[in-house]
């Protein structure tokens, strides 16, 4: 079968298809379905321009010699789809479990698995403000592999259109309000940055280095990339970093009812582990 058509500017066909999907599928664990043989072809024929290479098998071969250009590869392949306070059911979750758990001298760790540009980090900056107030003991880690998207989200500037289902009220408390020539942008302001720490990570990596102990971590819309057998290896993986009472928060387009000997829902696409004992033992 070939997947090309008349006008292409690169010869494309349904071998060079499969080879990108199951390379990526190698690296980062994603799947990718048939129906994303154009975007495939429109992402990865920028890299051929920009390394004036001339066909997607010459880009394959470039792959397995040039180790610096998976990053690249990887960044052209995911998708950022992102915005604050997306999904806001979750924060005012996130706000009640800190008011409900805070104690003296505990400091809370959350992790955002998927930073993308920033607008999740972020917006869990401003609902910990909001729930413990100023200097609120919490700590959030947001992690991406997509090391284009972190620059983004760690500069903090946006695009006022980015801000315009926000707040009067957050935009003055949160955001600085470009002028001269960053006018018609924002920037956060430090206090939330503050809070944040962004890093590189990528999920299917065989370590992490990471602490256990996280009160709550947000993956949404992650899992929805990632085989069954991936995701039950992840859930386990992120399960496993929690604290006791720690919550696990999916996207709305996910669930974990097939998982039910691992995590129990407590909310709205948010789940807590099962504990271990009354967990069932997996090969």
């Amino acid at each position: 079968m070939t997947v090309n058509e008349p006008g292409r500017e690169f010869p494309y066909r349904q071998e060079d298809f499969d080879a990108i999907r199951q390379r990526l599928y190698q690296v980062a664990g994603i799947s990718m379905s048939d129906s994303k043989q154009q975007l495939v072809y429109s992402r990865i024929s920028r890299r051929l321009r920009a390394l004036g290479l001339a066909s997607f098998a010459d880009y394959l071969a470039y792959l397995r010699h040039h180790g610096e250009e998976q990053q690249e590869f990887v960044n052209a392949l995911t998708t950022n789809l992102t915005a604050f306070f997306r999904e806001a059911h979750h924060f005012d979750l996130m706000k009640r479990y800190l008011q409900a758990h805070a104690a003296p001298g505990h400091r809370f760790r959350l992790w955002c698995a998927a930073s993308s540009t920033g607008e999740e980090p972020y917006s869990m900056a401003m609902a910990a403000l909001e729930a413990l107030g100023e200097a609120p003991p919490v700590r959030i880690l947001a992690t991406d592999i997509d090391s284009r998207v972190l620059a983004v989200a760690a500069a903090g500037i946006y695009d006022q259109e980015r801000v315009r289902d926000i707040s009067r009220e957050r935009l003055k408390r949160f955001f600085l309000k470009g002028a001269g020539g960053q006018t018609g942008r924002v920037k956060v302001r430090r206090q939330l940055r503050e809070l944040v720490e962004f890093r590189s990570l990528n999920l299917l990596a065989p370590q992490w280095s990471l602490k256990p102990g996280f009160d709550l971590i947000f993956c949404r819309n992650v899992m929805i990339y990632f085989d069954k057998p991936t995701q039950a290896r992840l859930l386990d993986r992120m399960l496993g970093l929690l604290s006791p009472e720690g919550l696990y928060v999916a996207g709305h387009s996910e669930s974990f009812d097939h998982m039910s000997d691992r995590v129990r829902l407590v909310d709205k696409t948010t789940y807590r582990a099962v504990p271990a004992a009354g967990r069932e033992v997996r090969a």
